[in-house]
């Protein structure tokens, strides 16, 4: 289980942040060869529903705040208790960041022992604030960390979102992977996807890779990293 009452932060936040009963799992993203890992992924786990209900249930509250707030710390905690060395990767809304005091708690808390080794995913979900990813953008590369656009083929992040946004990494969606080894539209799509990416010196991540035949065709075409129940299942 993840605490929040010994952190540094105002007394408001500390009392939405202590209603919520959530652990957290890492799935592993993975260099071509299949076994090195790049990054461990951060996905939050709720006790009492399921991440979806969640986020909904925030949402209709108008507190999707706190669970960003939540994701940050809650997200470092578990990965420095695990001792991983590799990048991890958080997810954000797409709407919200820290606030400023916010912000420099958590520098200030996890220190520089986290610049350079943080992936910041932006989701499709709710909307876009091309404000709030202004200081996302700002404040994570003033830590020398990443910034990756998730879900793309599948949602708010098309390619218009993507030249707005400029992220060092864009995951391609489940959507556009599954089957791709047989499908000639989605590999047409996807290479022309890859070449891309590629040429505004973004890194690609195949998500969702199920099947040997997926990852292979995808290897081939020269996708950068890879995530998938075929390499790892989140534990």
């Amino acid at each position: 289980m993840i605490y929040y009452d010994h952190l540094p932060l105002d007394k408001e936040i500390l009392e939405a942040l202590g209603k919520l009963s959530i652990n957290y799992v890492f799935q592993p993203i993975f260099y071509p060869d299949g076994k090195t890992v790049y990054a461990w992924e951060a996905l939050m786990r709720p006790t009492q529903m399921t991440v979806m209900e969640l986020i909904n249930e925030y949402m209709e509250k108008d507190e999707l705040h706190t669970l960003e707030v939540a994701t940050l710390f809650g997200a470092m905690q578990a990965y420095v208790l695990r001792g991983y060395t590799e990048r991890v990767s958080i997810n954000s809304f797409p709407n919200d960041n820290l606030r400023q005091d916010e912000a420099d708690v958590f520098w200030e808390y996890f220190g520089d022992s986290i610049r350079g080794r943080m992936i910041i995913e932006n989701l499709e979900y709710p909307y876009f604030s091309y404000e709030h990813w202004l200081e996302k953008s700002r404040s994570v590369r003033s830590m020398e960390n990443l910034l990756a656009a998730d879900d793309f083929g599948n949602g708010i992040n098309d390619m218009e979102r993507i030249d707005l946004m400029n992220p060092h990494i864009v995951k391609l969606d489940r959507e556009l992977i599954t089957g791709i080894d047989h499908d000639s539209e989605k590999q047409d799509n996807v290479m022309s996807l890859v070449l891309q990416f590629h040429s505004k010196n973004m890194l690609v991540v195949a998500e969702g890779v199920e099947e040997k035949e997926e990852f292979d065709y995808l290897v081939g075409i020269g996708v950068d990293l890879f995530q998938g129940y075929y390499l790892a299942r989140p534990a």
